[in-house]
């Protein structure tokens, strides 16, 4: 008898979609005929749009299927469109019979079996369809490269994922609602709007001078990217934004149908030779305004102009959004993971006083006993011990940054691509004699976003451990055009002061110094830095006025524990801090 030929066994590049019914059990236990039914029909809408999208049905089981595109665009494209018409089929359903899909999606390498896909490319969509909350859609990074920038949606990162017989973490990325739906109205068992979510409303250009048209548009769609690299934000795609644009806005109803907690709006005026920019972030659940603000400066190239209130407002932002997630995180009796990460991140931006580190350490410490690969957990932990430590509030300052260090390795070995995380590394080696490893970690985290003024910080001090003072002050201007009301800035401000203290101009670096201690009064080793110049230039009665504004902020501090750990053993900076250590003797500092 002659025997069929073995089915060819293949391989190939996909994007694979996994989706099935969130509940599917539950509701076939309420009324089985009903539900049934229901999927058959929902089914019918679902299989045109896979088609539609380019898409194939590799097999259905029971209320699951397994689908494949040639194109993760596409695929992306079909899921979206599938969870707006899920949303619409299940508008005015009560809560407890809506039939809500989980979609997992995947790049990968795949087996071919006939018709059949196998392999592990199919089992990490499957994976990620089983941790996708209701109404979700949860991607790999693998598929989240390909449609960066190419899909009328954002993902919000939710970091490494341990997923059910898959060896190594994946990364993910959730679509936590669709922002694409046009039903009006509210409606019940709807997803709570996801944290750090927000629509960037296209800009008004008052004065509709056509010119001027691009500029604004540019602002609104720089402002979206840039907001999106703040980790765990979800920001409304600029396709859909723009969909706005010229229309009178009710904020609250923008909020409910793009399902965001805030809204960003703002005009742009030319008057003459000079711009005007004015912004304000909304509360969306309640249209209060919960910050604004204006630029007003002389006309330059307008691009320059664009990157830097792009870069400005999108630092502002990122700390003004923790804020407010924190204010809304105290209210919580069972604040979770994330909740008690912004209250640690508020704390921390409070300044470096040991009472709110203490308290952030706190937070950070909790939220990693409920999770404890948290990355934003891990990285906010170090940055607390890195602080303590940078500040001389501790006598044991090499375990604080050694402790640090071991945390942020620990991030970037789950996270690699973690801004932050690279920049306070930087940091870290830049403190503890490593200034060009630092240098070169803060330089990697500037690749990863251009807007993190603090790498530039960072690296203004390393200029002064390496005894190369006068480059100071060109990467700390660099770093306020970025940020100039950077909860960091009075530090920076302050390594101005050091590094013209280290060219041996006590007049400069006094200027300096004082303006930082005016940003940011609870810097105790701020007031010590300024006690020594003053006393260097004999102004002894105000030197030991500064000096005791230093100490009740930092009672234990000594010069003892000053000269205890150098962050560089370069001359210069040797000869400079044992002048340091005599204008802090003079202005009444105890030796320890």
């Amino acid at each position: 008898m002659k025997q069929d030929p073995p089915s060819r066994v293949g391989r190939r590049l996909a994007a694979i979609v996994a989706a099935d019914v969130a509940g599917y059990s539950r509701l076939m236990g309420l009324d089985e005929v009903g539900t049934a039914r229901t999927l058959r029909e929902h089914r019918k809408v679902t299989d045109a749009l896979v088609a539609k999208h380019g898409g194939r049905l590799v097999k259905s089981t029971g209320d699951g299927v397994l689908l494949e595109f040639p194109s993760v665009v596409d695929a992306v494209e079909c899921a979206v469109a599938i969870q707006a018409a899920m949303f619409q089929r299940n508008y005015g359903v009560p809560a407890d019979r809506q039939m809500l899909l989980r979609i997992g999606i995947n790049l990968g390498d795949i087996l071919i079996e006939g018709e059949d896909i196998l392999g592990d490319g199919v089992n990490i969509a499957a994976r990620l369809e089983s941790i996708a909350k209701p109404g979700a859609i949860c991607i790999s990074s693998s598929a989240h490269e390909q449609v960066r920038g190419k899909v009328a949606c954002e993902f919000a990162d939710i970091g490494p994922q341990m997923l059910k017989n898959i060896e190594h973490p994946v990364w993910a990325y959730t679509l936590m609602t669709n922002p694409l739906s046009e039903v009006g109205g509210a409606q019940t068992g709807r997803p709570s709007a996801p944290r750090l979510s927000i629509v960037v409303l296209p800009f008004a250009n008052i004065g509709g001078d056509a010119e001027q048209e691009y500029f604004v548009d540019g602002i609104t769609e720089s402002l979206t990217t840039d907001l999106s690299r703040i980790s765990g934000a979800f920001v409304i795609a600029r396709n859909t934004a723009f969909t706005f644009k010229g229309r009178a806005v009710d904020v609250k109803k923008i909020g409910s149908e793009l399902n965001v907690r805030y809204v960003l709006e703002g005009s742009v005026q030319r008057s003459g030779n000079r711009m005007r920019v004015n912004v304000q972030l909304i509360d969306a659940e309640t249209a209060n305004h919960l910050w604004a603000e204006r630029f007003d400066k002389p006309v330059a190239d307008l691009f320059d102009m664009q990157d830097e209130i792009v870069s400005r407002l999108a630092n502002t932002l990122g700390a003004q959004l923790i804020a407010a997630e924190a204010r809304r995180a105290e209210t919580l009796a069972h604040p979770d993971v994330m909740d008690l990460c912004f209250q640690g991140t508020a704390c921390r931006n409070r300044g470096p006083g040991l009472e709110d580190q203490s308290l952030a350490k706190r937070f950070y410490e909790r939220a990693l006993a409920l999770e404890p690969k948290n990355v934003e957990a891990l990285v906010g932990l170090a940055q607390v011990d890195a602080t303590t430590a940078g500040s001389f509030l501790t006598d044991n300052r090499g375990e604080r940054f050694a402790a640090a260090e071991a945390n942020l390795i620990k991030a970037l070995s789950l996270a690699p691509e973690h801004a932050w995380a690279h920049m306070l590394l930087g940091f870290i080696q830049i403190s503890t004699n490593r200034a060009a490893q630092g240098i070169a970690e803060c330089e990697q985290a500037l690749v990863l976003d251009r807007n993190l003024a603090g790498a530039y910080g960072w690296m203004g001090i390393a200029k002064v451990y390496m005894g190369r003072p006068e480059e100071t002050e060109e990467h700390i201007q660099h770093a306020l055009r970025l940020s100039p009301r950077d909860p960091g800035a009075y530090r920076w401000v302050h390594f101005v002061g050091v590094a013209k203290s280290e060219l041996n101009d006590d007049a400069e670096a006094l200027q300096w110094l004082r303006r930082g201690v005016e940003l940011n009064r609870n810097y105790a080793i701020g007031h010590f830095h300024l006690a020594a110049a003053l006393a260097r230039l004999g102004r002894l009665d105000e030197a030991r006025a500064a000096a005791q504004a230093g100490m009740t902020l930092d009672p234990a501090f000594t010069v003892r524990r000053m000269r205890s750990f150098l962050a560089s053993d370069n001359p210069i900076y040797l000869a400079w801090r044992e002048r340091v250590y005599d204008g802090m003797r003079r202005a009444g500092l105890p030796e320890g």
